[in-house]
Formats: C-alpha cells, sequence, structure tokens
C-alpha cells in the first residue's frame, strides 16, 4: 500500500517528536522562534522519521494485507498534524496577537516590525482636532484665509511598513500624509513624506547600527509621537519651536544597551539648512533628507536611564552639534552657524500618575550674520522647559474597568530670542507662556478621545498681530 507521508506530515511528526506539538492536543506548545528554528528540528529528525516509514511500508507489503489499525492511525494523525504544522507556520510569520510596546527608542505601534518572527510588519496611527479660537484676533493673513479661524482638520495619517529579512537584519519606515490632502494647489494644505527609513543591524545588545532617514533622539516626543501616548491634541509648543519635532535626518549610528536600564543612541547626520531660521526658532532649517545640504555633518547623542530600584522612572539627556551654514554666503557674507541645542527630561509613571519634565537650551552661532540676511532677528539664544501630570481616575470609580480616564495639566515657558545678537532688538512675543488643562479618555489602549484647552500669556508691549489667541481643542487618535 501507498502511506500518505508527506513532507509536511513528516516535518509534523519529528515536531511532535521533540515535544513542539502536543500529543495531547495537537496544540503548540514550545514554539519555535523563528522558521529556522523549526527546520533545524526537523531535519534532527529526519533520519528516525524515515527509518519508522520504512517499517510501516514493510510490514504493510508482507502481510500483503489491508493497511493494519496502527497504520490508518498514522494516516489520521498525518492528515490531523499537517493542519497544525501550517497553523505553526503561520504563527511564526504573523502573531496571533501583537503586544504595544516601545522599542529600540520608537513608538509603540512603529515598533510592532521587532515582533515578527520574519516578514512584513504593518501599522500605522491618525489623529483628527477640531479647534475653536477663543478670542479671535480677526483680520486677514497674507494668503487671503481668516486670521486665527476656527477649523478643522484630519491631522495626519500614518503607515508604518518594515520587513525582518533575519534576526539580525529588518527595515522599519514612518509614511505620514498631512492635513487630508496633497498635489497641485494644495501643497500649502498638506503633504506626504517620509518620518524614517531604515535598516537596523542587530550586532550585540551594546551596540547595534541603523542607517538612513533617522528619527533624531531629542526630547520625548521626536521618536515617540502617536497620539494615545501624549496629553493634548497639540503637542507640547516647546517640543516643536526649541526642539523642533518632527525632526527626521539622513545618516547613522549606533543604538544599545549599556548597563540594564542604560540606554544610548548616537547618529552622525547631515546638518541643518541655517537660511531656514528665523525669529521663531529653527524649526525651518530642518532639511527632511529631501536633496539636503551636507556639506556641514551635525552629531546627536542620547542616554536614558530608568533603574531598577525606582520603577517607572526615566531620566535622561540628549544633544545636538553641528555648523549650519552649509558653505553658503549671508548677504555675501560666509557664516558657519554653529548650532547647539541640549535638553534634559524626567519621567514617571506610577500606577496611574503620569508626571513629565523637559528643559532645552539652544545656541546660534553668527546670528547677526543669519539675522542680516533674513531680516529679522533670530536669536543666538533660546530656551523652553515644561512640565505636566495626568492621573487615571476611573479605577477609583470603576474598580474592574481597562478604561482610561485622565485629567491633566501642562504649564510651558519658552522664548526664542532669549538672547538678541549685537544690533538686533528683541521680540517680546516670543517670550510665551502656556496653561494647558484637558482630559484623555482611553475606550481601548489604541483609541483615544482628547479635549483641551490652551491658555497664551505674552509680555506686555507684544503687537496686537502676534498675539496668541486661546483655544479650545477636540480631537481622536488611534495606533493599529
Amino acid at each position: 500500500m501507498k502511506l500518505k507521508i508527506s513532507k509536511l506530515a513528516i516535518a509534523i511528526a519529528a515536531l511532535t517528536a521533540n515535544g513542539v506539538v502536543s500529543a495531547a492536543n495537537n496544540l503548540p506548545t514550545e514554539k519555535p522562534q523563528t522558521m529556522e528554528d523549526m527546520w533545524k528540528i526537523i531535519q534532527a529528525q529526519q533520519q528516525q522519521i524515515d527509518s519508522m516509514t520504512k517499517k510501516l511500508e514493510t510490514v504493510a507489503v508482507a502481510e500483503k494485507a489491508p493497511p493494519s489499525a496502527d497504520i490508518s492511525q498514522v494516516e489520521r494523525k498525518t492528515d490531523v498534524l499537517t493542519e497544525e504544522v501550517e497553523k505553526l507556520r503561520t504563527q511564526l510569520v504573523v502573531p496571533e496577537t501583537t503586544e504595544y510596546k516601545s522599542a529600540y527608542g520608537l513608538g509603540p505601534a512603529a515598533s510592532k516590525v521587532y515582533q515578527v518572527g520574519k516578514g512584513l510588519s504593518i501599522g500605522g496611527y491618525g489623529e483628527a482636532n477640531y479647534q475653536v479660537r477663543v478670542d479671535d484676533q480677526g483680520g486677514m493673513n497674507s494668503n487671503g484665509t481668516v486670521k486665527n479661524s476656527d477649523n478643522a482638520d484630519f491631522e495626519r495619517l500614518v503607515l508604518y511598513a518594515g520587513y525582518k529579512f533575519t534576526d539580525n537584519i529588518l527595515f522599519n519606515s514612518e509614511i505620514e500624509f498631512e492635513h487630508g490632502t496633497t498635489g497641485a494647489g494644495d501643497e500649502n494644505k498638506g503633504e506626504v513624506s517620509v518620518e524614517f527609513a531604515a535598516l537596523d543591524f542587530f550586532i550585540d545588545p551594546m551596540a547595534n547600527v541603523r542607517a538612513g532617514m533617522v528619527l533624531l533622539p531629542m526630547g520625548f516626543l521626536n521618536q515617540i509621537h502617536e497620539p494615545p501616548f501624549y496629553f493634548g491634541n497639540n503637542r507640547p509648543e516647546v517640543e516643536r519651536r526649541i526642539i523642533p519635532t518632527t525632526w527626521r535626518e539622513v545618516g547613522g549610528g549606533l543604538f544599545g544597551e549599556l548597563t540594564p536600564g542604560l540606554t544610548y543612541t548616537a547618529y552622525v547626520i547631515n546638518g541643518m539648512d541655517a537660511k531656514g531660521f528665523s525669529s521663531n526658532g529653527i524649526r525651518g532649517g530642518r532639511q527632511d533628507g529631501s536633496l539636503a545640504l551636507a556639506e556641514d555633518l551635525a552629531y546627536v547623542g542620547r542616554l536614558d536611564y530608568a533603574p531598577n530600584a525606582l520603577p517607572g522612572v526615566t531620566i535622561g539627556g540628549s544633544t545636538y552639534l553641528g555648523n549650519s551654514g552649509q558653505n553658503q554666503t549671508y548677504n555675501g557674507v560666509e557664516a558657519a552657524a554653529f548650532t547647539q541645542l541640549y535638553e534634559a527630561h524626567l519621567q514617571w509613571k506610577y500606577r496611574g500618575l503620569e508626571f513629565r519634565t523637559l528643559g532645552s537650551f539652544g545656541n546660534i552661532g553668527d546670528a547677526d550674520i543669519l539675522s542680516a540676511a533674513a531680516k529679522q532677528t533670530i536669536g543666538s539664544q533660546n530656551y523652553g522647559w515644561y512640565t505636566e501630570a495626568g492621573y487615571d481616575i476611573l479605577p477609583h470609580i470603576f474598580p474592574e474597568t481597562t478604561q482610561y480616564l485622565a485629567p491633566f495639566f501642562r504649564y510651558e515657558h519658552m522664548d526664542t530670542i532669549a538672547k538678541a545678537p549685537t544690533g538686533w532688538s528683541d521680540n517680546p512675543s516670543k517670550n510665551l507662556q502656556i496653561f494647558q488643562v484637558g482630559m484623555n479618555y482611553k475606550p481601548i489602549p489604541n483609541v483615544v478621545i482628547k479635549a483641551d484647552y490652551r491658555n497664551f500669556v505674552q509680555p506686555a508691549g507684544t503687537s496686537p498681530n502676534d498675539t496668541v489667541p486661546d483655544d479650545f481643542n477636540l480631537g481622536l487618535g488611534f495606533i493599529f
């Protein structure tokens, strides 16, 4: 007779012999981590399985009889176990469940690729909001729109696409669609951008390599900016104007864990373009890896420490250093425009409490030359800091709930012209304080609904044209 023992059946028999598939319930009990692991098990048992198959066939031929009960049972188990190996193979490539947690400095949704055994990983996030200006200033902007009007915006839709080639090499990327639309005539409304796209090479826990379009490891939100993981509909202004998130450039470097709890990231990247600097700060100097000038390179590094003795506490800091002149002239004068940015942060999560504080200080060389070329005051120094706290109150109301409801408060203070260069005057409107209160509600961990109010306080003497109105914001966000 001809036995139905296929290659898949042989593979399953091998797995069964090694305890990977339980004989009692045909379910995986010790799932291999990769396809390579599974095939090693198969190869180790191949010779034994071949021997068993030949014995069964010899018995059947010698007896010249219909298949015995033993052979029929083998056939039945073969059919059942063939299905199980297909399930096992699928589980190795596509996990049944995803645990959303940050890895290697990226957001939880962006970290999905690190959980797959091999192959493709897809994730993403999105957010939308409605903003009401509480005290409109009126008038018109230069582009003909109403100044400080109420607005609704599907702010961004992001797709993460990653691919794990081997256990040591993977690709990860973020593609962002902003403000709902883009194209001819809509350049000022929206755009499609590559937020990051990099190859990771895992060599040793202490030293791994990342290269491509990388997110600069500064602050809380430049790397982890998915909406369920920060308070309010708008990212803190300090992490937009002083640390110009989202900030990414082309480059590469090292990352790893030096000792338990002590992690680092260090990159060499193309520098900024000082022709984009303004009285609002260095944000316009980002080149975003788009035909970026790289006459001047820059260096950025970060350290974080999460001590085991203080669960939930993380303390760290980062530094950016590099010339931004890019061998260009400014009104016929060359300028190195050496740019420095320093940042320190502390985070504490304890039960339902979430607390953050961050401070940043920057210095721009040749600010007088840059100001003359830009025809506006570019601060030779800038600074900003904020502190915030939120607390999940639902467990005190519904002890068994898995939902989340956290009122929060945030205070920010920043000045993009903390020091004006010689010969240039300060602009008091750039010295800004923000008081913000709000609430984040998560019916499930992947979805958040947000409401907040921001009160902007500026010094006396601020021009009405530079006054920032208060606003109320209502929005939602999600990850997958």
